[in-house]
C-alpha cells in the first residue's frame, strides 16, 4: 500500500492545507483510535488509553481538540498533556503502561507547519504495520461509539513534573552541575517550563532565554537551529556552556565559553567517548551520510565500530536495534542514548554531555579536542524534473574526478531531498579549497542535468 499521509516521522505540513486540517485531523483521530482498539481489545478486553502533548504552536490548540475527538468517538481514553517535549511523550507512554502516545508538533519547523507523531507502547515510533492500518481507514467514512462507549478525557496536571524527575535520573547521583553558569535556550518551544528547571534542580545557575512562548514565535531565530542567539547570551552572561533545544525538545546544540558551538556529531562523540571509560561498554555508534568523516575516524582511533543510516533519526534508530548498539545521532543534533531513554531527547544528551565534563573536570572544547571537524560544502541544486542523477555521465566523471583527486582524505555524496525538488550535492575533505572547488564542479553538472 503506497503511502498519503504518513513519511518516515509522522505526518507534517502547512496548517490549514491537507493533512493538517481539522476535518483530516477529526479522520484521523478515529481511525488511529479504531486501529488501536483492535488491537488493544485482541489482547486485555480493555478501553485502550493515548496520551496527547503538544508544542507551543497556536495551531497545537485546534489540532488537539480534533484529535481528542476522533479518539473519544472510536471509544479511546485520552490523557491531555498540554505543552511537553516529544521525548516526554515517548517516557510517558511507557512509565505508564498506556496503548500509545500522540505529539502535535512540526519540530524546528516555523510555527505555520505542524505535524502528528504516534508512538507505540514501548516509547517508539508506530510499527510500519500500523501506520498502515490508520492510513487504510484515514479517509473512510464513519460514525461514533454509542454513547455509553466513547472515550473518557482527562488532563494530566503533573507531567512536567513526572518527566523533569525523569531527566534528571539520567545523570549520575554521584555528580551535580553546582559551580556552572548555563544558558538555556528553549527555542519558546515545549521545553519552555522543563529544561530550565532540569539544570537548576542539579545545581547549575541557569540563565533561561526562548522561555516566553506566544503561539507563534517558537524556533523563531533562537533554539538549535539559529545558535546565534545562546552565542550572544553566553557571551554576555560570561557563562560556562549553552545549551540550545529546538521547538519540540529532540535537537540539541551546545556552546563553550568562547561562544564556539558544537553539532550533534562533536556532541556524539563527547557522549560516547565518556561512556568507554566506563566500565561494561561495548558496541558501536550509528551516524549518518551527513555525519563528519573526522568523527568517523576518530572512532576508528578508538575502536569503536561506526556505521552510516540514511539521514533522518528514525533511520538511525533503525539500525541502531538492528544492531544492539546503544548511541546513535545525526549532526542536526538529533541523539539517541538507548542506555537512558528509547528515542532522542535534547535535554538528556545535555545532561550526558555535562556528565563527560563534569565528571573530567574539564571543558568541551577540551574534551573534544582531538577531533577536528572536515570542511563540508552542501549545495542544494533545485532540480526542474525527475532525473536519475547517478546515471549521468557528466554528473558521474565529476564525482568520480573529485573523488580520485580527494582520495582516502574526503567524499562526495549526491542525494535527493525527501522534502523539496532539489538535489543535494555535499563534499567533504582535509583540504577548504579543494572541497569548495569539488563542490561547485559537481554542482555545475548536475544543475545541467536537471535544468
Amino acid at each position: 500500500m503506497t503511502r498519503r499521509f504518513f513519511g518516515t516521522d509522522g505526518i507534517r505540513g502547512k496548517v490549514g492545507e491537507r493533512p493538517m486540517t481539522p476535518e483530516v485531523m477529526l479522520n484521523l483521530g478515529f481511525a488511529a483510535g479504531t486501529v488501536l482498539a483492535r488491537h488493544e481489545m485482541g489482547v486485555r478486553q480493555e478501553r485502550p488509553v493515548v496520551i496527547v502533548g503538544k508544542d507551543t504552536r497556536i495551531s497545537g490548540y485546534m489540532i488537539e481538540s480534533a484529535l481528542e475527538a476522533g479518539l473519544s468517538a472510536a471509544g479511546v481514553d485520552v490523557i491531555l498533556l498540554g505543552p511537553m517535549p516529544t521525548p516526554a511523550v515517548a517516557y510517558l507512554v511507557r512509565a505508564l503502561r498506556l496503548q500509545a502516545g500522540v505529539m502535535i508538533s512540526a519540530s524546528h519547523n516555523p510555527f505555520e507547519d505542524n505535524g502528528v507523531k504516534f508512538f507505540s507502547a514501548d516509547g517508539m515510533k508506530l510499527p510500519d504495520s500500523v501506520e498502515l492500518e490508520i492510513e487504510g481507514l484515514l479517509e473512510q467514512s464513519w460514525s461514533c461509539q454509542p454513547s455509553a462507549q466513547l472515550g473518557h478525557v482527562r488532563r494530566m496536571n503533573d507531567a512536567a513534573g513526572r518527566y523533569i524527575e525523569f531527566c534528571k535520573s539520567t545523570f549520575p547521583s554521584n555528580l551535580d552541575l553546582k559551580g556552572l553558569k548555563l544558558v538555556v535556550d528553549c527555542a519558546h518551544g515545549a521545553t519552555y517550563h522543563i529544561a530550565p528547571l532540569v539544570f537548576h534542580e542539579l545545581g547549575a545557575e541557569v540563565i533561561a532565554i526562548g522561555n516566553a512562548p506566544n503561539g507563534t514565535n517558537i524556533n523563531d531565530h533562537c533554539g538549535a537551529t539559529h545558535v546565534a542567539a545562546v552565542q550572544e547570551a553566553v557571551l554576555a552572561h560570561q557563562a560556562h556552556l549553552g545549551i540550545a533545544l529546538d521547538g519540540d525538545g529532540d535537537r540539541l546544540i551546545m556552546v563553550d565559553e568562547q561562544g564556539q558551538s558544537y553539532d550533534g556529531d562533536q556532541l556524539l562523540y563527547a557522549v560516547v567517548k565518556h561512556r568507554q571509560s566506563l566500565p561494561g561498554f561495548a558496541g558501536g555508534v550509528v551516524g549518518t551520510l551527513m555525519t563528519n568523516m573526522a568523527i568517523e575516524k576518530a572512532f576508528e582511533r578508538r575502536r569503536i565500530p561506526f556505521a552510516r543510516a540514511r539521514v533522518g533519526d528514525p533511520y538511525v534508530l533503525e539500525m541502531m536495534l538492528e544492531r544492539g548498539w546503544l548511541w546513535g545521532g545525526e549532526n542536526s543534533g538529533h541523539l539517541i542514548c538507548r542506555d537512558k531513554h528509547s528515542t532522542g531527547d535534547g535535554i538528556i544528551s545535555a545532561l550526558q554531555v555535562l556528565a563527560a565534563l563534569v565528571s573530567q573536570g574539564v571543558g568541551l572544547a577540551g574534551y573534544t579536542a582531538e577531533v577536528r571537524l572536515y570542511p563540508q560544502r552542501l549545495v542544494n541544486v533545485r532540480a526542474a524534473r525527475a532525473v536519475d542523477i547517478k546515471s549521468v555521465p557528466g554528473v558521474v566523471q565529476a564525482v568520480a574526478d573529485a573523488e580520485a583527486d580527494l582520495a582516502e582524505k574526503g567524499r562526495v555524496l549526491l542525494r535527493p531531498s525527501g522534502t523539496e525538488p532539489l538535489i543535494r550535492v555535499m563534499v567533504e575533505g582535509e583540504e577548504e579549497v579543494r572541497v569548495n572547488r569539488w563542490a561547485e564542479q559537481i554542482a555545475q553538472a548536475v544543475s545541467e542535468a536537471v535544468a
